[in-house]
Formats: structure tokens, C-alpha cells, sequence
């Protein structure tokens, strides 16, 4: 496309109303033709029929409302001045289509160009450093941008093609999100560590229900966490709650209550300054499934299969990248 072409469909307030009523292959035959000066060379020498050659010329005349060629009978074609200096814009269109062409395959088929991935918030300060940064050892060429969001957001976002992953967990998905695990999270009970349950290996949540509860305050996960009440018959003791969890981990250090939570960092201090206790969570609840999130039907490049095929090999049950193992 040329500058003039491209600097009118940027500047039109109403771009719908650009119509381009050509095509690639009916420049290719029109310059296939003019290169030989006839139709009969140049349906041999490309190998399309003559009819197709002749019908394209015809219709590039009729669009640009130019005479092209001049036919000489039995003598084959000779372009007019206007043919001639169509003909050299669109040899410059044809080997800027496969130059464009040409960019794409390198995008597809190699580990580079951008590479747009979601992480759930509460996962993100662990996960994203470590992953990120063997990632890009690996592959230097590939532009990682990284987005942290809740599980809403984030398939929001895989819709959008806005990111081209995402790693979170297999909370309410849908059928046009394929999903493949990587690692169990169970739900654990946080307390400070001055906490008198603190030294407890394990709690039912029975025995914290009447406790100052601060819940972590994000789309789906609070569902999720108030769920596990419901299906044991309790109601939690809400005193605080919020959307981030280091505040929620603050909080809890602090002494106003507990809370519960999926994700263990490996540091046992919250930003406070103050240390927690992480408590496993007794009962048989199914632990939070952390995987890859992707947009079914969304051809991958090079880049979204090998950072796929990191994650496999970084994130397991055994291996969570800076949080701490339950095994």
C-alpha cells in the first residue's frame, strides 16, 4: 500500500466508506502480462488461464478508469503511459505484500516479536520474576509485556486477544477457554505468627468461624473462599477486607484476624514488617487448580508455544517458583 493510500485511510473520519475493488492476484496478472507484452506469454509463463489474465486486466481498467494497454491484434499488448506508471506502483505493492508476508512467517515460525501474557494478581510477585526472567535468558528476541489481573479480568482479556495467555486458575471457565494444569494449590489458613492457633499443624474451619475474618476481596476468589463456609453450614466473621493480598497479609500480621488463601510465598513476612504462619486447611476440599489459560481457536506464534512449554518445565505442585512447597 503507498504512503498516499495509507495517509487517506488514516486521515478518513470515515474509514467504511474506502472500498478497494482490486486485488493482489489481479496486479500479479496485470504485471505478469506486461512483463512479457501478452496475455498467451503470460498465462505460460505463470501458469493461469488466459481468460483469468484478460478478465483481470479488464477489471483493473474498469476500476481505475484507465486505458492499461494497447492491443495489437495478433501482435500481443504494449502498455500506455498510464499502464507503464501503474505498472511500477504495483511491482512495488506486489514485493511490499511479500515483504509483509515474509514478516509474518518470521513471527509465526520464530521465538520473537511480542508476547502478551496475564497473571493473577495474587500469584504475580512469585511467579512472574523468576518465570520472566529464565524466559527471556532463553529467548532474548521476544518483547514480553506482562498484565496482572483477577480471574475476570483476565478471561476478559483472553477474549479481547488482548494477552496471549494467562496463567490463573480453573475458576468458572468456559467453553471457548482452553485450559491445561500445571500445579495444586489447597487453600491454607494465614494467622500471625503471635496467633495462640499459630502452632497448629492443621484447623478445620470450624474452629476459626467465629474468628475476625479478612477476606481477600477479588472477583471469583472471594466466591470461592466463601464457599468453603457454605458447604461446611458457617458463616464468616467479615471484619476487613480487600482486594489486594499483601494488604490482606498485613492485616492478618497486624493481629486483626486471619484469612485464607491459596497462594504461600516462600517469605513469611508481610510488608509490614510483622511474620505470618501459613496452616493447612483440614477437610477434604479440592485444591485450586493453577494452569495455562488460552483462547480456543487463537493461532499461537512461536513465542506463546515456547513460553507454554516454560511453564511446563518451571511450574509444578512439587516446584512453585518463590512460593513454598505444602510437599
Amino acid at each position: 500500500m503507498n504512503s498516499n493510500l495509507a495517509q487517506s485511510l488514516v486521515s478518513d473520519p470515515n474509514p467504511r466508506t474506502f472500498s478497494m475493488r482490486f486485488t493482489l492476484r489481479q496486479l500479479a496478472y496485470f504485471v505478469a502480462a506486461g512483463e512479457v507484452g501478452g496475455v498467451t506469454l503470460a498465462s505460460e509463463r505463470i501458469n493461469v488461464s488466459q481468460p483469468s489474465i484478460s478478465a483481470a486486466i479488464s477489471q483493473l481498467e474498469v476500476e481505475f478508469g484507465l486505458q492499461l494497454f494497447v492491443r495489437h491484434h495478433a501482435q500481443g499488448l504494449s502498455l500506455t503511459p498510464a499502464g507503464q506508471r501503474v505498472m511500477q506502483a504495483a511491482k512495488a505493492l506486489l514485493q511490499q505484500a511479500e515483504e509483509l508476508h515474509g514478516i509474518a512467517d518470521e513471527v509465526a515460525r520464530s521465538v520473537s516479536g511480542p508476547l502478551n501474557v496475564g497473571f493473577f494478581r495474587t500469584l504475580a510477585p512469585m511467579l512472574i520474576p523468576e518465570l520472566c526472567k529464565t524466559f527471556l535468558e532463553l529467548h532474548p528476541a521476544v518483547r514480553l509485556q506482562v498484565y496482572e489481573d483477577d480471574e475476570a479480568t483476565l478471561i476478559a482479556r483472553l477474549r479481547r486477544a488482548e494477552i496471549n495467555l494467562a496463567l490463573t486458575y480453573s475458576v468458572h471457565l468456559t467453553d471457548d477457554i482452553a485450559f491445561e494444569p500445571l500445579a495444586e494449590l489447597p487453600t491454607h489458613i494465614v494467622l500471625a505468627a503471635s496467633d495462640p492457633l499459630a502452632s497448629a499443624r492443621s484447623l478445620p474451619l470450624a474452629a476459626l468461624a467465629e474468628k475476625p475474618f479478612i477476606l481477600l476481596d477479588m472477583p471469583l476468589s472471594k466466591e470461592y473462599f466463601l464457599s468453603l463456609f457454605m458447604t461446611q453450614g458457617l458463616a464468616p466473621n467479615i471484619v476487613a477486607k480487600s482486594e489486594y493480598p499483601e494488604t490482606v497479609r498485613s492485616f492478618v500480621a497486624s493481629g486483626f484476624g486471619y484469612s485464607l488463601m491459596t497462594a504461600r510465598p516462600a517469605n513469611r513476612v508481610a510488608l509490614n514488617g510483622k511474620e505470618l504462619v501459613y496452616v493447612r486447611l483440614e477437610g477434604s476440599y479440592s485444591p485450586m487448580m493453577l494452569g495455562i489459560a488460552t483462547l480456543k481457536g487463537l493461532r499461537k506464534t512461536c513465542a506463546t508455544e515456547s513460553f507454554e512449554e516454560h511453564c511446563r518445565a518451571q511450574v509444578s505442585t512439587e516446584n512453585l517458583p518463590g512460593m513454598a512447597s505444602w510437599r
